[in-house]
């Protein structure tokens, strides 16, 4: 593992590091904030996965994750959104290849040797990161804004005990009926739908939910609500009556400035379920 850099941050250190990844057959960069109190040992963490077009740099500098964070005595992952580098299939649009990985493990061509960010996400990055930082594996969170919601929603859920709670801000929570999912989904995993169902928060909260506590928040003015559609994934918390908060925003949109509006919420939510015995 590479150190990349590391600043003094509110008492603590935000580094971005860069390893070789067996998940993903490439260099992954990611940022990594630690606050003062892992200097004396193993700190709660809370993962942040950003959305299209999106490195690990977007939220680590856009978000003000940093300062909450540190107040809470939390750890704060920065990953990155798809593998990248020479060899690394890619596509003209946006969203789709590097910078839109989906957080999925591909299975088809040409995207399969290196899309594997589902493995990277729930099995190589934790490990290494338990390995060579003070992180407490036994106390993690997840959040993601948009693609990333989406990806923090399908991890929490698909890895059962594994978070202890979950957020989101403007997750696409509907991809097999989206435009933003239909595309991708199609690309990474095949024509077969019953492939795609564990890759929708939708689906996955009707069939299995999440034990522990979900916020979400979604602006009003958000330009992409069309394709987020949040109201499927409300009406599928309504159906299995899951723990939840999910609001709808006034005035906010699909921006940076929205998320560090809510971030400190958030963040707060988080500590909550990761300081609970």
């Amino acid at each position: 593992m590479e150190t990349l850099s590391e600043n003094r941050a509110f008492g603590g250190t935000q580094g971005v590091y860069r390893h070789t990844s067996a998940a993903t057959r490439c260099d992954m960069t990611f940022g990594l904030f630690l606050p003062e109190e892992a200097r004396d040992g193993p700190v709660p963490v809370l993962w942040f996965l950003s959305g299209l077009t999106c490195t690990h740099e977007n939220a680590m500098t856009k978000a003000g994750a940093q300062a909450w964070a540190a107040e809470q005595g939390i750890a704060l992952v920065f990953p990155d959104t798809s593998p990248r580098g020479e060899g690394v299939a890619d596509d003209e649009a946006y969203d789709l290849g590097q910078g839109a990985g989906f957080y999925v493990n591909a299975t088809q061509a040409p995207w399969a040797p290196h899309f594997n960010m589902w493995d990277y996400l729930a099995d190589e990055l934790p490990a290494l990161l338990g390995d060579k930082f003070a992180i407490d594996l036994n106390r993690q969170a997840i959040t993601g804004h948009s693609m990333g919601g989406h990806g923090a929603l399908t991890l929490a859920m698909g890895l059962p005990g594994r978070f202890r709670s979950v957020s989101a801000f403007a997750p696409i929570c509907n991809p097999s009926a989206s435009d933003w999912g239909r595309k991708q989904l199609t690309a990474y995993l095949g024509e077969d739908e019953a492939n795609w169902a564990r890759h929708d928060a939708t689906l996955m909260m009707r069939e299995t939910g999440f034990d522990g506590p979900v916020l979400i928040d979604t602006g009003t003015t958000d330009q992409f609500i069309d394709l987020l559609q949040p109201e499927a994934l409300a009406q599928a918390v309504t159906e299995r009556r899951q723990e939840a908060t999910l609001r709808l925003q006034p005035g906010y949109d699909h921006s940076y400035f929205f998320i560090s509006s809510f971030i400190e919420e958030h963040i707060a939510f988080h500590a909550d379920a990761l300081y609970r015995d």
